[in-house]
């Protein structure tokens, strides 16, 4: 995961500044010193790294010390308000035109994910209520419009395309025109990308701006590639001129330092960061949250967001009616197993809890959702209606049906019946819902102004 050297170091040292009930000179320097090796490890730009250094001294050295932090906390706090600042300061939307469509164009180098990234773009803004159409202009790399094709249809969104046209020019404007006659009011355009930046690419795409007057250009850096991300987003913002940067593979590189560094060196926001291969597995990006992220202190708005963009009202509320009954059994629980599982990964969602270091080395394998899924779905209606029937040979033909061993099924019924136990005690009004949501909004926005 992106920031997984940087945020151990820079844990171990905020927890060592906690402890200090008096800053000096001296202990401030050696941890400064702690802080550099560890962004420069991170492969965050050095002058970056310089100019971050200084500022925490000045800040750390030259402030009173609020009234309700120690010193050590004070200088922790001025470290993650610079972290914060360095990655973007604050959220940047993307532009979405008051006229549709909203033409947006996604450019980078060869490699860097630009038409996963389509696919994962156009699901997320058909979720916001858009209708989005995909055009393949990239029509040098063999089997780019193929891949656009299935992505599309993956997520049943359409694709246009030309098959035996070399102008990616014309393809981008007859693309919009087609998007105007379908009423699709969001054009996201898959543009050709090289192994490295030439003018011939950068040629083509200038023509491309200057004929469907983008809204919105989007450069796709895989976050992977290190300092040489900050070289190619210098590059596509002199040479064509981004709006904004998204990165992606950012739950691949455990340094990071891309996103410490592109933001300041260009001046263009992070947007988006792909997190993950599924089509789903893309966030908006968020300064403040990622810099809390990187120091241990979590990520517990993204997690009440993911649990509400899952929730499932309907359900939630036939549950409670379950429970008012004192019923609970594995139909209920396949269902919150299914909405769990629409929020992500167990593991990146454990990630984004406080203290998450201190779970490293918990071991979380999302296949066991799998298994259990495979499990519940083998047994009979009656069966999961009632799974006291579950004898012997019913285990042993549940086992086989769904790939798995008895001791498994035996297992799983054991932790179903505490979780059973666990349910029945939740009957009080309205109880489910707001423990799939986590937290109220107003309650959110308290955390927040705590952080």
């Amino acid at each position: 995961m992106a920031f997984e050297g940087l945020s151990s170091r820079l844990q171990d040292i905020t927890k060592k500044l906690k402890g200090e009930a008096r800053i000096t000179e001296s202990n401030m320097k050696e941890m400064l010193r702690e802080v550099k090796l560890a962004l420069l490890e991170a492969d965050v730009n050095y002058k970056i790294v310089k100019d971050f250094i200084a500022t925490v001294q000045e800040k750390s050295l030259g402030q009173d010390v609020m009234r309700s932090l120690k010193p050590g906390e004070q200088v922790v706090k001025i470290v993650r308000d610079e972290l914060t600042e360095l990655l973007g300061g604050t959220d940047s939307k993307i532009t979405i035109s008051p006229n549709p469509p909203t033409v947006i164009m996604l450019v980078g180098l060869q490699g860097a994910g630009k038409t996963t990234l389509a696919g994962k773009l156009s699901n997320y803004l058909r979720k916001k209520g858009k209708k989005p159409l995909l055009v393949a202009c990239d029509i040098y790399r063999p089997a780019a419009i193929k891949q656009l094709q299935v992505v599309g249809g993956q997520l049943n969104i359409p694709v246009y395309s030309e098959e035996n046209t070399k102008n990616a020019v014309e393809i981008a404007k007859r693309g919009v025109d087609t998007a105007i006659s379908k009423l699709c009011d969001v054009v996201i355009i898959d543009t050709a990308g090289r192994l490295q930046i030439d003018e011939e690419l950068m040629q083509e795409l200038t023509d491309i701006k200057r004929s469907v007057k983008p809204h919105e250009i989007l450069l796709v850096v895989d976050a992977m590639t290190g300092q040489e991300a900050v070289n190619v987003a210098q590059s596509f913002n002199e040479k064509v001129g981004i709006d904004g940067i998204v990165l992606t593979k950012l739950d691949g590189d455990t340094r990071g330092g891309a996103a410490l560094s592109v933001k300041k060196i260009t001046g263009k926001p992070i947007k988006f960061a792909g997190v993950g291969e599924k089509l789903s597995e893309l966030e908006e990006f968020h300064p403040d949250r990622m810099a809390t992220r990187i120091l241990g202190m979590g990520d517990i708005l993204s997690i009440v967001e993911k649990a509400e963009e899952a929730l499932d009202i309907q359900e939630a509320e036939k549950l409670e009616k379950q429970l008012q009954k004192n019923k609970f059994d594995l139909d209920d629980y396949l269902t919150q197993l299914k909405q769990i599982k629409k929020m992500g990964s167990f593991s990146s969602i454990l990630k984004m809890l406080p203290g998450a270091d201190r779970l490293k080395d918990v071991k979380v394998d999302d296949k066991e959702l799998v298994k259990i899924e495979a499990i519940i779905t083998s047994m009979t209606a009656k069966e999961r209606k009632n799974p006291d029937i579950l004898n012997a040979s019913r285990r042993k033909r549940i086992a086989k049906g769904s790939g798995t061993q008895v001791h498994d099924i035996n297992k799983f019924i054991e932790s179903f019946k505490l979780t059973q136990q666990m349910m029945t005690k939740m009957k009080t009004k309205g109880g489910m819902r707001k423990l799939m949501k986590g937290l109220k909004l107003d309650q959110m926005d308290e955390f927040k102004n705590m952080m």
